[in-house]
């Protein structure tokens, strides 16, 4: 029993060992056929590493997978720009050269890895990959990127923030003790006012101060900042800054002397009567040195005005209002200055505004002696306004003046203004009378109808004085004159239109003018004419039918509203236009008539007849030569009626007499006059017609 119990336990243990043995070579073979696992993690690395490069960084390796060969290969960024490198046998991984990270601007480096069988060439794994992280260390100092080499700061600036504004950035990784930094105020030349940085944000400060500038003590400033990080070791840089102060009204203008006389006649305007000199020790041809003066009392009827002499910075008192003075008086003007800028100043560290009582504006005291003088008559009403009716009668009284003089009782009266002549002025009362009728229409006569008549009153004084006063004359209209055309004489274009407008001028106002009724005052014309329209400010001529081109008269009646009638003659010229003028050509022709041209037309054929038939029959007879030994001629004479002397019969005889006569018949045609019964008798060129003169014709006739 013990023995079969021993052999069983024997069995089953063998058993066990042949089943572990099955299991483990089937455990092995699985582990050859799974995917590899490899060991990757994310590596760091400082920048700017200072050891022997290259650097061994960590190694590719798998750790269930033994005796196999591979082949490694890893790409990036950072194996690109020759950062990092591996071992393709081994699968260590090196780093070539210092990284930093300032420059390749990126917080890690991602890492591609492969694998590769050596025997087969084939990837045995998926696409892995791993990152390097490069850490930062404080190798940049915080810089300044915005910041003026030179500011100008008002002298009065009131303590607090400048206008200057500094901006710093450090290129360390943000948000780490590397790139936070600190701006101050490390030196400061001259040290008063105090000037510190205040904080806006992380990267800008702007420069305020406490207490206030004097510029007559310091105008320039020097001051340095700082910008530091906290870093270990920290790093900083500096940078300078230049504030130059500009001049403001501290000081006060105060008076040269702390009196001023000065005289001046009353009744007069006075300029630059008085100047008055301060001075400032502020910089000259500013705001700040320009002196303001005013007047504190003495002034309250504002005769007096003080004004600023831009060159000279004087104060110029003036008088610019008149005023009487019953006898001679003093007037006491207080007059104080301040400059244009408001004044302020810097007392024990603290600026003090003008409105402080401890800084009150210098004053002096002006005296002027006003002069009594002998003062003007005084109108009553220097202005007048009277209202008449234009064509009165002459001889009316229309205004007399009240006249005051405080100095005098005596004056006389003038006529200063009077331009058409319709008035005359008594010397003694001032009393202003009509002395011819008044026409609105008078050139004289202003756009409001108003005639205006200046008189003076001048008073017996040494020297004289004077005063006047101004009447106007409102005129109101009658109607005194006639409608009448603007123009008498018009061209009427035939070729163009059969209508022209008429316009009328009427120098009276409404309602003694216009619109205007037309009307035709001739029964002839209105046989060839019409009016349309017939009312209104302008009347339309039409002609009824095509006339002849020439002048015409017409007769026309215009009215007014009041029936008031005017006549007026129209001549009309009918004809050709070109560019709205009467063509010269045309014109002329058509000027005559048809009728006047028939007429020149049957004239001539008669002239033409009358000629053949004169020469036909002073070819039947001969004439005798005169003494003028054989010369056929025509006399000319200037005396009508003076006959030529008779020819005879003797003298002029065979066909040579019929040619010399044609010939002197040819020479009296040539020359422009008719041979025509009328002429023989009475013409310039007379042949004679006397009764020996017949006989010796027929006695000596001839036949060709």
């Amino acid at each position: 029993m013990r023995i079969n119990f021993l052999l069983y336990l024997v069995s089953f243990a063998a058993l066990a060992g042949c089943l572990c043995s099955r299991d483990s070579r089937k455990k092995r073979d699985l582990l050859v056929r799974t995917k590899r696992v490899w060991v990757l993690s994310t590596f760091e690395l400082y920048e700017e590493l200072n050891v022997t490069y290259p650097y061994f960084l960590a190694r590719m390796y798998n750790n269930k997978v033994e005796g196999k060969e591979f082949r490694f290969e890893i790409s990036g960024e950072a194996v690109d720009l020759g950062y990092l490198t591996i071992n393709e046998t081994s699968g260590d991984v090196y780093v070539n050269k210092r990284i930093d990270r300032e420059i390749i601007n990126v917080p890690f480096f991602h890492v591609v890895f492969d694998v590769y069988d050596t025997e087969t060439a084939q990837k045995i794994d998926k696409e892995l990959a791993f990152n390097v992280v490069i850490k930062d260390i404080n190798d940049n100092p915080p810089k300044f990127t915005e910041i003026p080499e030179a500011v100008t700061v008002d002298e009065n600036q009131e303590e607090g923030l400048l206008e200057v504004q500094v901006i710093a950035q450090d290129m360390d990784e943000r948000n780490t003790i590397n790139s936070r930094f600190n701006i101050s105020v490390i030196a400061q030349h001259p040290p008063e006012p105090k000037i510190q940085t205040k904080w806006i944000d992380e990267r800008i400060v702007h420069l305020n101060f406490t207490g206030c500038f004097n510029y007559e003590k310091e105008n320039k400033y020097s001051v340095t900042l700082q910008a530091k990080d906290h870093g270990d070791p920290p790093l900083s840089s500096t940078a300078e800054i230049t504030i130059n102060i500009v001049d403001r009204n501290t000081n006060m203008p105060v008076f040269k002397e702390r009196e001023y006389q000065t005289k001046a006649s009353e009744m007069e305007t006075h300029d630059d009567l008085l100047r008055l000199a301060v001075e400032d020790k502020d910089t000259p041809n500013t705001d700040g040195w320009r002196a303001k003066y005013f007047f504190i009392s003495g002034n309250e009827e504002d005769i007096f005005k003080l004004e600023t002499d831009p060159i000279t910075n004087e104060g110029i008192l003036s008088i610019i209002k008149e005023k009487n003075y019953e006898k001679n008086s003093w007037v006491d003007l207080q007059v104080g200055v301040e400059n244009i800028e408001p004044f302020s100043k810097c007392e024990n560290g603290k600026l003090i505004k003008q409105g402080s009582k401890l800084y009150p504006p210098d004053s002096v005291s002006v005296k002027v002696l006003m002069v009594d003088s002998n003062d003007p008559p005084e109108f009553q009403k220097t202005k007048v306004d009277l209202f008449e009716k234009e064509e009165s009668e002459p001889g009316k009284v229309l205004f007399t003046p009240e006249v005051h003089d405080p100095d005098s009782t005596s004056f006389r009266f003038v006529l200063v203004e009077d331009p058409a002549n319709w008035v005359s002025v008594d010397e003694k009362t001032g009393e202003i009378r009509a002395t011819k009728k008044m026409d609105r229409e008078s050139p004289f006569v202003d756009a409001d109808n108003v005639y205006k008549v200046v008189i003076a009153a001048i008073d017996d004084g040494d020297p004289p004085a004077s005063s006047s006063c101004t009447i106007s004359i409102h005129l109101r209209d009658t109607n005194d004159h006639k409608p009448q055309l603007v123009n008498n004489s018009i061209i009427m274009c035939g070729n163009m239109s059969n209508k022209m407008m008429l316009s009328v001028i009427d120098l009276d106002a409404d309602p003694y003018s216009g619109p205007f009724h037309f009307s035709l005052d001739n029964d002839d014309n209105k046989k060839q004419w019409k009016l349309d329209p017939y009312y209104g400010q302008q009347g339309g001529l039409i002609n009824l039918k095509p006339l002849s081109y020439g002048n015409y008269s017409i007769s026309l009646v215009i009215e007014d509203q009041q029936n008031n009638i005017g006549r007026e003659t129209l001549e009309v010229v009918v004809c050709d236009c070109e560019n709205n003028t009467c063509h010269v050509k045309k014109a002329l022709s058509f000027h005559l008539g048809v009728p006047a041209i028939y007429s020149m037309i049957a004239g001539l054929l008669l002239f033409l007849i009358l000629l053949i038939g004169f020469s036909c029959s002073c070819k039947k007879h001969q004439f005798e030569q005169t003494e003028d030994k054989g010369y056929q001629t025509l006399v000319k004479y200037n005396r009508e009626g003076h006959l030529l002397k008779p020819i005879a019969p003797t003298e002029l005889t065979g066909p040579n007499a019929i040619n010399q006569t044609n010939n002197t018949v040819k020479s009296a045609t040539s020359s422009g006059r008719s041979l025509n019964k009328k002429t023989y008798s009475s013409g310039a060129y007379s042949m004679g017609t006397s009764d020996s003169l017949k006989e010796s014709m027929v006695k000596n006739k001839t036949e060709v």
